[in-house]
């Protein structure tokens, strides 16, 4: 009998600390979903500080040779012609030559070929100018056309434009944003008359880079503009904050 009596309440005792220990577990996890999630953002104009221009040229002939030393002409004159506008001989890079054989298809009346007739060789090469001159070379892209009036067939690419700085703007923006996701998260908490904890989890959102006053969609792995020269750049920052 005194043993029965004694399981009882053996039984009876574990039950209240199984209740206690629940009752203390569900609280905590309240405790711990009791925060609030912020997005802050950061945006900064700026200009490109860096320019990338290329143009092509080609010559073509029936052998080899002459469509190199035709090319050679070429080359000379685009050299003679940069140098002119101020461009140094070390700043002009040039491509490797590629050729094609060039072949003319004669169909038959049912619309099957015939035969192919050898028309010659295409030459093509490139120059490219790297240069922290941005309007310098800005202007020099939209005046080579002026190396057609010199017999070169020069195709100008337009110029792509860079920011050497883009990693110190980066730092300077992800603090901006942090701050803007804090000034919201204390507005929130205090609005719902609590006060604002420790935060437990930030998140770093996509860096995109747009022309300014442009229409560019964001995209979801972040666009990265180079054909403005004045661009903008955003960022979000997502913060995680306990509410007490």
């Amino acid at each position: 009998m005194l043993k029965n009596s004694l399981n009882v309440i053996i039984i009876a005792i574990a039950l209240v600390i199984s209740s206690y220990l629940f009752s203390s577990a569900f609280q905590n996890r309240n405790k711990s979903n009791d925060t609030i999630s912020v997005t802050g953002s950061g945006k900064k104009d700026f200009v490109s500080d860096l320019i990338v221009w290329s143009g092509s040229f080609s010559k073509k002939s029936m052998t080899l040779k002459e469509a190199y030393a035709a090319l050679d002409a070429d080359r000379e004159k685009i050299k003679t012609y940069l140098s002119s506008k101020g461009i140094a001989p070390n700043e002009m890079v040039f491509s490797a030559v590629s050729f094609n054989k060039d072949f003319e298809t004669i169909f038959n009346e049912n619309g099957t070929t015939r035969q192919q007739t050898f028309t010659g060789f295409t030459l093509t090469q490139s120059v490219s100018i790297q240069s922290k001159e941005v309007n310098k070379i800005e202007e020099l892209s939209r005046q080579s056309s002026e190396l057609i009036n010199s017999g070169v067939e020069f195709y100008s690419s337009p110029p792509e434009y860079y920011y050497t700085k883009l990693a110190e703007l980066k730092i300077t923006m992800i603090a901006e944003a942090t701050k803007d996701a804090s000034i919201r998260a204390k507005s929130i908490a205090e609005n719902a008359d609590a006060s604002l904890g420790n935060l437990k989890k930030s998140d770093m959102g996509v860096f995109q880079i747009t022309g300014q006053n442009s229409s560019e969609d964001f995209s979801y792995g972040g666009s990265f503009n180079t054909q403005s020269k004045n661009k903008t750049a955003n960022i979000t920052v997502r913060l995680v904050y306990q509410v007490d």
